[in-house]
């Protein structure tokens, strides 16, 4: 089963990346864009037929390994 991830930084937590992708959006002409914040996207190919027991393996694997929890956000997509 695929479950999809994305991890970004919390909200009070500054990010450098998206500003410096803000402004290249402003050098190039793109005034309509008033903030950027950047993340990773992961996908997991999960070896489980249950929707809601692949997503606790996901969720563990987050906790663990994909996300700094003192300054990251995770969340699993909703299975579409």
């Amino acid at each position: 089963m695929k479950i999809s991830i994305v991890v970004t930084l919390k909200k009070e937590v500054l990010d450098p990346q998206g500003k410096v992708i803000q402004q290249t959006l402003q050098n190039m002409g793109e005034k309509t864009v008033l903030n950027v914040r950047q993340g990773k996207y992961f996908e997991l190919d999960i070896d489980e037929n249950n929707y809601e027991k692949a997503k606790i393996i996901a969720e563990e694997i987050c906790k663990k390994l994909l996300a700094n929890l003192v300054i990251e956000d995770y969340k699993i997509m909703d299975k579409s």
